[in-house]
């Protein structure tokens, strides 16, 4: 958050309002940031979709969103000064069909005053992104707009370059926000207090003191009633090419000279063109067993559910240092983790040595939930021998360590209001990623079944070896992921 600043006057437009994300993400967020009072002093929502739906629905929509996925309980006359401000106007929004939220949008700016500024939010599909983005433009509600655009931008090079070029024909590259919600989470963020604040973590984030890194976000569930998107992407281009290079980029990066868009995002960028293209033998593909007869799926589907990687960072600060990563849906346990394994010593003075078992020391940093930093390390077990055992010390954080209710779709919404691109991605950096997997789209290597509720394909071990995938409390408790 920026803290002090409040966006100017709003009409904020949900493409897809009626949808999953929007239900479980928007309409929380943008709630939560009324409560906090870090929405505009006046402002409008107006959702908008196909499907009939109406301004009490999506009223009813927004409490059923509450109830469900924010831990906030509204007072009364809270709800109806935030529910006021929602509308709905349905129909299709393209090109030749553009008056009905045209004259919507019109009508809240008119309650409004003066010349309001637009968030256009495109909770669609990536296949709607051309046709929104062209309907805008022909009904000139670019003027005075940030626009964001969900994930995935494009689905490989080609349709990359197609919608960035259509994009910045019709909008100013400043206008463009194309949002990675993992960026706005508050541990991946504290990397940079962690590196550049502190003169303990700088000195050895690199080559000579980590001996690789690991981004691991399995997750238990599956892919709910997302079938036919989910059968267009799959876990590579949802997850990897998005969320987890831009994690690897944020851990890896250069230290930028100021904390402000453009020299981290420049930043970020050198990470990107620093790495090898993925191989297909550098990837394991998988599919949870019983993804095939989900209603929406081929019964032939090649879609993997579970992707993990070897890639290389080849720079000065990361030369030989794998970058592991791992995700997959239906696994055995939901968890967002980075870990920076240590070097071991040459030998151990205490009688132990590199094959005896122990663990590496790690530095974790959990971007799930509530996050936090974790240094798994080896201490002296109570006693009269010098025994060794992992410990772990901590960092949570506790309540009242700043507002418990923004989260990172809260803290990128807030930065899009007031046009701060910091925790947005850029399209140089997005054409790289897409170009880093080209050869894996082209030529996926084999597709490995898995259980649900494992820990994905052994292949994925294989990867790895002769490391091993870390959870912090499996050091603790001698189980193994």
């Amino acid at each position: 958050m920026r803290n002090g600043l409040t966006p100017e006057p709003h009409v904020i437009v949900i493409f897809g309002g009626n949808g999953d994300l929007a239900k479980r993400k928007l309409v929380p967020a943008l709630y939560h940031l009324f409560v906090e009072g870090l929405l505009p002093r006046d402002w409008r929502v107006i959702g908008t979709s196909r499907k009939p739906f109406t301004t009490e629905q999506f009223r009813e929509f927004a409490r059923e969103a509450i109830d469900e996925f924010s831990t906030c309980d509204p007072e009364p006359d809270e709800w109806r000064a935030f529910t006021s401000r929602l509308s709905y106007r349905s129909g299709p929004f393209a090109p030749g069909s553009t008056d009905a939220l045209r004259d919507a949008i019109a009508a809240a700016e008119r309650e409004l005053g003066g010349e309001p500024r637009r968030l256009h939010y495109l909770s669609v599909p990536p296949g709607a992104f051309a046709t929104v983005t062209e309907g805008l433009a022909e009904a000139r509600l670019t003027e005075r707009a940030h626009v964001v655009y969900e994930k995935p931008f494009g689905l490989d090079v080609a349709s990359f370059r197609e919608l960035n070029e259509l994009t910045h024909r019709v909008l100013r590259d400043e206008q463009i926000y194309t949002i990675d919600h993992f960026l706005g989470k508050e541990t991946l963020q504290n990397v940079l207090a962690l590196r550049f604040a502190n003169g303990m973590f700088e000195p050895v984030w690199n080559r000579q003191h980590i001996e690789h890194v690991e981004i691991d976000v399995p997750e238990e569930i599956g892919i709910g009633g997302r079938a036919s998107f989910y059968e267009e992407t799959g876990a590579l281009r949802d997850m990897v090419v998005t969320h987890l290079f831009q994690v690897l980029a944020v851990i890896a990066m250069e230290p930028p000279y100021a904390l402000r868009a453009k020299p981290l995002l420049d930043e970020k960028t050198k990470v990107f063109e620093s790495m090898l293209p993925l191989r297909p033998e550098d990837v394991v593909r998988g599919q949870f067993e019983g993804y095939r007869d989900i209603d929406g799926v081929k019964p032939d589907s090649d879609t993997e559910t579970f992707v993990a990687a070897r890639v290389t960072v080849d720079n000065w600060r990361w030369a030989g240092v794998p970058f592991y990563l791992r995700t997959g849906k239906r696994m055995a346990a939901s968890r967002q983790l980075v870990t920076l394994a240590f070097r071991q010593p040459p030998r151990h003075l205490l009688g132990y040595a590199m094959g005896d078992g122990l663990p590496n020391d790690h530095l974790s940093l959990d971007m799930g939930g509530a996050g936090g930093i974790s240094i798994t390390f080896l201490a002296k077990r109570r006693g009269p021998a010098i025994e060794l055992e992992p410990g772990r010390m901590s960092f949570q954080y506790e309540p009242g360590f700043g507002s418990e209710l923004i989260g990172p779709y809260e803290r990128l919404i807030h930065d899009a209001l007031l046009g701060d691109r910091t925790l947005f991605t850029r399209a140089d950096g997005i054409e790289r990623t897409w170009e880093l997997v080209a050869d894996v789209l082209e030529n996926p290597p084999p597709l490995h079944e898995y259980p649900q509720g494992s820990w994905g394909p052994p292949e994925a071990d294989e990867l790895v070896a002769p490391h091993r995938w870390h959870l912090p409390e499996h050091d603790l408790i001698g189980r193994r992921p």
